[in-house]
This record gives structure tokens, C-alpha cells and sequence, in this order.
């Protein structure tokens, strides 16, 4: 059976959504904490996406089971990756954090393997993953590869990051397993649910004599309402839509494309010009790609 076009598109506007999340999430913590970004966003798209939801008459989810299984998306799909990332992301380069984000293809493809009907672990999945992830390692180059390890703060900051990396595995999984729920009411309910939980860690610093005063540019204001409403609300949707339609195992080739589109922002908006690894890399991604949805 053949892939249809549909899960395509789909996976190909979420790793556009989320990919151009990292400029804006860049502008947004010049002025901001890593808490105070992620609650900031989550507010804007659980706000923009359950006016919409009441205004469409949209189903609310029904049952303990399916509310249980979204309180676990909003931890470990959301809060916890967003703050790990956005703590890791200060303390080493883009470059070394892509490279460890791209270990959740493979964690998924293991994970689903003994959790997901049907995604079972085959020769050609595995090679397909492998050349993928290879491919990465030749987008960002030699010089991320050189700074893995390390000591101190900095191998924390790498932990953290491929912590959040297993956090979008799992993610996937159980997202799979969420019982059959409206997409546009399940991504409101979550965003909310990881807004409140971020929220105290968001104001603590703000809070009691001698805090910091809250001001915001118009630039980092507008970088927090865009990754509210496009990549955070208008992205949850399409995401479980997708892992609903096509599982965990394609969707996690969502980390292999987002940095290749983060290269394209490059060449298209701010005058970067490809270099031959960015080539190459392109041709193994997309051979991976080929070969783990071969059928």
C-alpha cells in the first residue's frame, strides 16, 4: 500500500511550522526567559485555538482516559522538551543541538516497534533512518560532531537536549494511543494544560521586591504571538492529525526535514548561499527518507 499524498503535505507544513520556530523562539529569549517563552506561546495558541473551537462548535473530548492521555502530552510533548531545549540551546550551538535531536527518529523507530501495531522495526526502516541521521551529521557538519562530550555545564546542556529528543519519542507513542478526539478541541485542551503547568516557573522570576521589570520590544512580541498561533497552535493541529493518520514511525521524520528547511530559510531570506554538504546532506535525507517508506 502505497503512502498517500495527504500524510505527505502534512509532514511537510509541520516541519515548515516548527522549523521556523527557532528564529522566532531566538528573538523571543533575547528579552525573555526560556519559561516566560514557552508559557508565552502556549497562552497565545490555547487562547486563539479554544475561541476557534467554540466558534466552529467543535466536540470537547469525553472520558478520564482520553483527558489522562492529553495531561501526558502536555508535559511530555510540551513543557518539558520546550524547557529542556530552550535551557540547552543557551549553552551550546544550534548546530550540536540539531545533531542530538535528530537521535528521536530512531528512538520513535525502536519505541514503536514494541508499542505500536503495525511500525514493525525492519532492515530497510533501520537504513533508512541511519542514512537520514547521516545526513544530518553532514548538514551541520564536523565542527557540531567535535563538540559532543565535553564536562560540566556543557555536557548537561547536550543531556538536556537528547532528554527532550526521548521526550518527543514518547511522545509520539502515546499520542498514537490517545483515544479518537477532535484535533482542533485535543490542541487547545493540551497547549492550556502546558501553559498553566509553565506558568509558575514563567512569573517566579518577575515576582518580590528587587525583580526584573517586564518590558518587550515590538520585535519580541511579535516573535511570541507568531509561534503562538502558527507554529504552536496551527502546529498541534496538523500533528495530531498526522500521528493519528500515518503513526509515530513517519512522523518522526519530521527531524530530519525541520533542519533542512532551517538551511532553505537561509538561502531564501537571508542571503546564505549552499555549500556542498548542504547537497549532499539534502541527497542522503532524501534517500533515507525513500528507503524507510519503501513498501
Amino acid at each position: 500500500m502505497k503512502r498517500p499524498l495527504s500524510h505527505w503535505v502534512l509532514l511537510v507544513a509541520l516541519a515548515v511550522l516548527w522549523g521556523s520556530s527557532f528564529a522566532l523562539t531566538r528573538i523571543a529569549v533575547a528579552e525573555l526567559t526560556p519559561a516566560m517563552v514557552v508559557a508565552g506561546r502556549n497562552m497565545v495558541a490555547a487562547l486563539g485555538l479554544l475561541m476557534l473551537v467554540l466558534l466552529l462548535g467543535r466536540p470537547w473530548p469525553r472520558g478520564h482516559r482520553v483527558w489522562a492521555f492529553m495531561l501526558s502530552i502536555a508535559v511530555i510533548g510540551n513543557m518539558a522538551p520546550f524547557l529542556l531545549i530552550s535551557w540547552g540551546q543557551q549553552r551550546i550551538d544550534s548546530g550540536l543541538a540539531g545533531i542530538l535531536m535528530a537521535v528521536m527518529p530512531l528512538v520513535t523507530l525502536v519505541l514503536a516497534h514494541f508499542l505500536v501495531a503495525g511500525e514493525t522495526l525492519t532492515r530497510q526502516r533501520l537504513l533508512g533512518f541511519i542514512i537520514g541521521f547521516v545526513g544530518i551529521l553532514a548538514l551541520i557538519g564536523p565542527a557540531a560532531i567535535r563538540e559532543l562530550g565535553g564536562h560540566g555545564e556543557t555536557l548537561m546542556a547536550q543531556l538536556a537536549v537528547l532528554l527532550a529528543a526521548c521526550c518527543y519519542a514518547v511522545n509520539a507513542i502515546v499520542s498514537r494511543h490517545k483515544p479518537d478526539s477532535d484535533a482542533w478541541s485535543t490542541s487547545a485542551l493540551v497547549l492550556g494544560m502546558a501553559w498553566l503547568l509553565t506558568l509558575p516557573l514563567a512569573v517566579t522570576p518577575y515576582l518580590g521586591e528587587g525583580a526584573p521589570g517586564l518590558s518587550l520590544s515590538a520585535g519580541a512580541l511579535w516573535a511570541v504571538l507568531v509561534l503562538g498561533i502558527i507554529c504552536t497552535a496551527l502546529g498541534s493541529v496538523v500533528f495530531f492529525t498526522l500521528v493519528a493518520a500515518a503513526g509515530p514511525t513517519f512522523l518522526s521524520l519530521i527531524n530530519y526535514l525541520i533542519p533542512l528547511w532551517a538551511v532553505v530559510i537561509g538561502i531564501l531570506f537571508l542571503g546564505e548561499r549552499p555549500e556542498w554538504n548542504h547537497l549532499l546532506a539534502l541527497i542522503l535525507i532524501l534517500v533515507g527518507v525513500a528507503i524507510s517508506q519503501r513498501r
